[in-house]
């Protein structure tokens, strides 16, 4: 059987009743419904709760560049080759987090010690499930990160662990608008 008989993709007009408005939304945000947000509608639930985590973090005490950083370090170490493709192609054309897309989607090392600290965290929360090195820790104090930043760490690792598992698990199709930055470990 195949996996599109599992997770077909949605749109505002097909999706679930509770799932229409949110996806309505989506489509105003990026001019289209990104291929894992269609497949996630087919659970309103899931849908309500992933865009809920994005906006949460969003509100983090982490700033865009470390937002992305997190993003892009939880979709490498996972292997989701749709996030690392959309937050290439969205961080290509912001000026603080281009010239760390090239080390990110390698999991290579970040020249800025303050950005290597928190995405060498994200890694070991995700590598170490949440048991992290205490010499992890204490780098990313060293670097400047407090308690508050630790805690938003960990709603990161968590929210894009969901989308990356969402992502892979519905086989989501690459959206055409990040086709340029396809990514495969």
């Amino acid at each position: 059987m195949s996996i599109d008989r599992w997770f077909p993709s949605f749109t505002a007009e097909t999706a679930p009743a509770a799932a229409r408005g949110r996806l309505a939304a989506t489509q105003r945000q990026f001019g289209f419904v990104p291929s894992p947000v269609a497949k996630a509608a087919g659970s309103p639930p899931l849908l309500e709760h992933l865009l809920s985590g994005f906006a949460a973090f969003d509100r983090s005490s982490l700033s865009h560049v470390e937002r992305e950083v997190l993003a892009m370090t939880v979709a490498h170490e996972v292997g989701c080759g749709y996030c690392v493709a959309m937050h290439s192609a969205l961080g290509a054309g912001v000026a603080e987090v281009a010239p760390l897309v090239a080390a990110l989607r390698v999991g290579g090392p970040l020249a800025d010690a303050r950005l290597d600290a928190l995405a060498t965290l994200a890694r070991a929360l995700v590598r170490d499930r949440a048991a992290v090195a205490p010499e992890v820790w204490a780098s990313f104090a060293a670097a400047g990160y407090t308690d508050r930043h630790a805690l938003d760490v960990v709603l990161g690792v968590g929210v894009y662990l969901l989308s990356t598992f969402v992502n892979i698990a519905t086989d989501a199709e690459l959206d055409p608008p990040f086709a340029a930055f396809a990514w495969r470990r």
